[in-house]
C-alpha cells in the first residue's frame, strides 16, 4: 500500500489544491484520463485490493451506504461476499440493528463457533419456527436447555412432510449422537472438508471427549472458503460487516450492542463531520471502547479532513452534498464539488488515513477518477439501492408494467419519521420533526442483483487500471496520486459532451 505522511511539499500541495483554477469547481464529468501503455496480458488477474481503515483491507474498494433504502443484513452479506463491505444503518432499534450484524456474521464461517442449538423435548412445531427465524436447515440438539452437551442432530430432511407430528419431540427424529460423525476441535478446514466429502455428510459437529458443544463446520461454509477466496473475511473466516451509530443520543448503548454482535467497523455519519458534536462522540466512543474501527464523516475540505486526522480515526468520509437523495447543496448552499474535495482532503493527510468518497458517483469511471485521486475506497447509495438486496419491495408500474424501489437520503421526511418509530422521547421527536430536510426520497429503476453491479464494477475498474498501464490499483495509485493532473486532461464543454453524451 502507498504509505506517505503530509510534508511541505505536500502541505503546498493542498494549498494549491484548494486554490489551483485546474481543481477548483471540478468533479468526475470534467475529466477524462490519458491512456498508458498497459503492462498486463490479462485484466481478470489485475487486483484492486485497498485500504477500508488503517487494519481493515478490501479485495473490491466499494463500500454500500448505510441507508435504509440500501444496507440491511442481506446487502451486508451479498457485499461482504463479492469482496467489498456493507454498512448496516441506524434508523432502527438497537436490537434489530445488532440482530443484522449477527445475521451477517453468522452467514458464513470457517467454523461457527457458537451453533445454534435446542434441548431434547422441543416439539417439531417449535423447532421448525425455530428453524426458520435463524434461517438455518440443521439444528444441534442438547441433552437439555443450556447444557451446551450433544444429544443429537435434527435436519430438514429429518422432519415429516406428510401427516401430523407438530407436537412430537425432536428426539424422534434426530439422527442421535452414537450415530452421527462428530470430530475433535481442533480439525483443520482441509480434514473437515474430507470428512464431509467421505462420509457424505453436510455438518461435522466439533465436540470434546466429554460431548460439549465446540462448534459445527458445514459443507456449505467449506464450499464458501474454496470459491470465494477474495470475499471480505475477519481473522476467524466469518464475513465482514460494518455498522453505522450516532454522534448523540442512544449512541454508545448502540455501539456496545453492534460490538457484541460482532461489528467489524463503526461509521460515526452525520451530515456536517467538521463539527464539535463529531469530537465529542468520537472522544466519547474511545473513551469507553478503546481502539475499536471508526470512519467518520462526513467532511469536504482539507481542515476536515485535518480535524478528523487530530482526532485519531481510522478512515475519513468525504462528500458533502453530492448524493441524488441529498439536497444540502440546494438548501444551504454548503458543500464542495465531490473530486475536488476528494483531492483536497487527500493532499492534506495523504495515505496517513484512508479516505471513503461518499456520493456523486453517477457512472463507473467515476469511481476510478476518485480512487486516483485520493480516495481508498468508494461508498455507493443510489447505485445500489434498486436491486433485489437492498432494503424495500418493488414497485410495479400497473400501465406500464415498469419495476422501481424507493431510494431516499437518511434526513429526507419519511427516513426521519421511520427512524422516531421507536423513540419515546418526545422532546427528541418534535425536534427532529421541526428540522427543515435536507434529503429527498425518489424512486430508482428496479436492477436485480446487486452481485450483476458488482461484477461490471469490478470489471471496469480492472480495464481502467490497464488503461492507466499499471496491474494493479495499488501501482496506479502510486503513480497518479502525486500529480494527477500529470494524466487526466480538463474537458472544455464540447469535449465533455463528446465523451458522456449517447
Amino acid at each position: 500500500m502507498i504509505m506517505c505522511e503530509p510534508t511541505d511539499s505536500l502541505s503546498n500541495s493542498m494549498s494549491k489544491t484548494k486554490n489551483d483554477p485546474g481543481w477548483i469547481g471540478m468533479t468526475f464529468d470534467d475529466f477524462l484520463m490519458r491512456p498508458q501503455l498497459g503492462k498486463t496480458e490479462s485484466r481478470q488477474h489485475i487486483s484492486l485490493n485497498s485500504r477500508l481503515t488503517q487494519t481493515l483491507d478490501l479485495e473490491l474498494p466499494i463500500v454500500s451506504s448505510n441507508m435504509d433504502s440500501v444496507t440491511g443484513a442481506r446487502m451486508a452479506e451479498a457485499m461482504a461476499l463479492t469482496g467489498g463491505l456493507g454498512v448496516i444503518h441506524r434508523a432502527q432499534s438497537i436490537e434489530r440493528q445488532a440482530q443484522e450484524v449477527a445475521e451477517v456474521k453468522r452467514s458464513y464461517s470457517a467454523v461457527i463457533e457458537h451453533p445454534h442449538c435446542l434441548p431434547v423435548g422441543t416439539t417439531l412445531a417449535e423447532a421448525e419456527q425455530f428453524a426458520k427465524r435463524h434461517k438455518i436447515t440443521g439444528i444441534l440438539i442438547e441433552t437439555k436447555g443450556g447444557s451446551g452437551i450433544l444429544a443429537g442432530l435434527l435436519s430438514s430432511r429429518d422432519i415429516p412432510w406428510q401427516g401430523d407430528h407438530q407436537q412430537r419431540r425432536v428426539e424422534e427424529f434426530m439422527t442421535p449422537l452414537e450415530r452421527l460423525h462428530t470430530h475433535k476441535p481442533d480439525i483443520s478446514i482441509e480434514d473437515a472438508e474430507q470428512i464431509l466429502f467421505d462420509k457424505r455428510i453436510e455438518r461435522l459437529p466439533l465436540v470434546d471427549s466429554e460431548n460439549r458443544i465446540h462448534g459445527l463446520i458445514t459443507s456449505k461454509d467449506v464450499r464458501f472458503i474454496r470459491e470465494r477466496p477474495f470475499a471480505s473475511k475477519d481473522t476467524k473466516g466469518h464475513l465482514l460487516v460494518g455498522a453505522a451509530i450516532g454522534a448523540r443520543g442512544d449512541f454508545i448503548e448502540r455501539t456496545a450492542a453492534l460490538l457484541e454482535a460482532g461489528a467489524d467497523c463503526f461509521f460515526i455519519d452525520i451530515a456536517h463531520g467538521h463539527s464539535m458534536v463529531m469530537q465529542q462522540a468520537v472522544e466519547a466512543v474511545r473513551s469507553k471502547f478503546g481502539a475499536i474501527p471508526l470512519a467518520c464523516g462526513n467532511v469536504a475540505t482539507a481542515e476536515g479532513a485535518m480535524f478528523m486526522k487530530g482526532l485519531g480515526v481510522d478512515a475519513i468520509k468525504v462528500g458533502v452534498g453530492p448524493g441524488r437523495g441529498c439536497r444540502t447543496r440546494l438548501e444551504t448552499s454548503a458543500g464542495v464539488p465531490q473530486l475536488q474535495a476528494i483531492r483536497e482532503t487527500w493532499s492534506a493527510v495523504g495515505e496517513s488515513v484512508p479516505i471513503i468518497a461518499d456520493g456523486g458517483v453517477r457512472y463507473d469511471k467515476d469511481i476510478f477518477l476518485a480512487l486516483i485521486c485520493g480516495a481508498s475506497t468508494v461508498m455507493l447509495g443510489s447505485a445500489l439501492s434498486g436491486t433485489d438486496e437492498a432494503p424495500g419491495r418493488v414497485i410495479e408500474d400497473p400501465a406500464t408494467h415498469t419495476k422501481k424501489k424507493i431510494y431516499r437520503g437518511m434526513t429526507s421526511p419519511e427516513a426521519v419519521l421511520e427512524s422516531l418509530y421507536d423513540v419515546d422521547d418526545g422532546e427528541a421527536i418534535t425536534s427532529a420533526l421541526e428540522t427543515p430536510a435536507e434529503g429527498q426520497e425518489i424512486q430508482v429503476p428496479y436492477k436485480g442483483s446487486v452481485q450483476n453491479i458488482l461484477h461490471r464494477i469490478r470489471g471496469h475498474l480492472r480495464s481502467a487500471v490497464s488503461y492507466a498501464g499499471e496491474a494493479s490499483l495499488n501501482d496506479a495509485r502510486v503513480k497518479i496520486l502525486p500529480d494527477p493532473f500529470e494524466y487526466l486532461i480538463p474537458l472544455s464543454e464540447s469535449s465533455r459532451r463528446e465523451s458522456y453524451e449517447r
